[in-house]
């Protein structure tokens, strides 16, 4: 199975993506990628990591270049508009798998892109099944962007991380009040060189 490239039509002109459909899909998945202001794009290979382990899940995937990345049209935003662009693309999604249960993963600067559009998805009235954020940038968390307190949360953390301070992301999930785990990946930097088996393996067994 491979994927399809597909231009979605986002907040600032076209998204560039690509789409996995699975047979009979069991739910939806979109995955987030990390800073697009340092190289991050979803060809990234945490976020080829996630996809493929969502796909042999049977989830349909997609994943996305946010505004001012790839081929996608505008510039940078590094706030809200990027998850702006995740919305429209989750949007997409749905209409292509109407009325799948809604995965979502984000790495890094993905992880907070994420994160907070499950929780913009929850004000909304939309519920999110499961949220993975690995190696998330919690400090851009804020009122304004905040998490959905009803769906199953998994952080996943590598101990010896060169980018995301580990002791930030702990201190974090110990503010959580949502039913959460912290999973721990032992000396392993940020971009899991070497340990991507492990953190497919820790992805498959939960979803």
């Amino acid at each position: 199975m491979r994927e399809h490239p597909v231009l979605i039509d986002g907040p600032v002109g076209e998204l560039e993506a690509l789409h996995l459909p699975v047979e009979q899909a069991r739910g939806i998945a979109l995955i987030c990628h990390p800073n697009p202001s340092q190289g991050g794009t979803m060809l990234n290979k945490v976020v080829s990591t996630l996809q493929r382990t969502a796909r042999d899940s049977g989830l349909a995937t997609l994943r996305f270049n946010y505004r001012g990345t790839g081929k996608s049209a505008g510039e940078h935003d590094m706030r809200s508009g990027e998850v702006d662009d995740a919305q429209a693309a989750l949007a997409w999604l749905q209409a292509q798998h109407p009325g799948l249960p809604i995965y979502l993963l984000g790495f890094s600067f993905g992880g907070f892109v994420a994160g907070s559009l499950s929780g913009r998805l929850e004000q909304a009235g939309t519920a999110v099944a499961q949220l993975y954020l690995v190696a998330p940038a919690v400090m851009r968390f804020d009122t304004e962007h905040r998490l959905a307190t009803n769906c199953q949360l998994s952080v996943i953390q590598p101990e010896d991380d060169e980018v995301i301070d580990p002791q930030l992301v702990y201190q974090w999930v110990e503010t959580l009040t949502q039913p959460h785990e912290l999973l721990k990946v032992a000396e392993c930097g940020h971009f899991f060189h070497g340990r991507l088996p492990e953190l497919k393996q820790l992805v498959a067994e939960r979803l």
